[in-house]
C-alpha cells in the first residue's frame, strides 16, 4: 500500500491494504476503505465512512462523518482541465486551478455517480447510481439522472432502526 504522508485515525480499516493509493491525506476514525481506491493529498474523509472499491477522491475532496461512498465514484477537481497549453507545452500544477468540494455528513453516492468540482452535497443526501452531479445538493434531496436533478426527500425514504428496543417500544418484540 503506498502510503505516503497519511494521517490515520483509530480503527480505520482498510480491507487490502496492498490494492489502495494514498497519500498526503487525512482519514477519520472507523472509517472502511475498500480494495482500488485512490485518496489523493489535501483531501479528507471523516469518521466512520465507507469508501468501496474503485472510488477515487482526489485532493480538494472533503468528505464529512458518516458518509457512504459506493463502488466507483469519482470526484473532479479542476473544471477546465488540460494537459498542454495552447503552445504545446505541458503544463504543471501551477497551471490549474483546484476547485474544492464537500460532501456533508451522512450523505450517501451510489456507484459510478461523478462529482463535478465545487459543488457541495447537503447533509443526508442521496446521489444516485450513475448520476453526473453538476450543483450543489441540498441538505436531504435525491438526486439522479445526468446531469443530477432532485428527485425526492431522503426523509421520505428513510429505513426504521430495527434495534430491540425500538421494536419493544412499538409492540414488534
Amino acid at each position: 500500500m503506498p502510503v505516503v504522508n497519511v494521517t490515520l485515525s483509530d480503527g480505520v480499516v482498510i480491507t487490502h491494504p496492498d490494492l489502495v493509493n494514498l497519500y498526503g491525506c487525512s482519514i477519520g476514525s472507523e472509517t472502511r476503505i475498500g480494495p482500488f481506491v485512490e485518496i489523493q493529498k489535501n483531501s479528507s474523509i471523516g469518521k466512520s465512512c465507507k469508501i468501496s472499491s474503485h472510488s477515487f477522491i482526489c485532493e480538494g475532496v472533503t468528505i464529512e462523518d458518516e458518509v457512504m461512498i459506493a463502488h466507483g465514484v469519482m470526484f473532479t477537481n479542476d473544471l477546465y482541465p488540460r494537459a498542454a497549453s495552447e503552445s504545446g507545452a505541458m503544463l504543471t500544477d501551477q497551471d490549474w486551478e483546484l476547485v474544492p468540494t464537500i460532501v456533508r455528513r451522512r450523505a450517501s453516492i451510489g456507484s459510478n455517480a461523478t462529482i463535478l468540482c465545487g459543488v457541495v452535497i447537503g447533509e443526508g443526501a442521496i446521489i444516485g447510481c450513475g448520476a453526473v452531479v453538476t450543483r450543489d445538493v441540498p441538505d436531504h434531496a435525491i438526486v439522479a439522472g445526468v446531469p443530477a436533478r432532485v428527485i425526492g426527500d431522503a426523509r421520505d425514504r428513510a429505513k426504521p432502526h430495527t434495534d430491540n428496543s425500538r421494536a419493544s417500544a412499538v409492540g414488534n418484540g
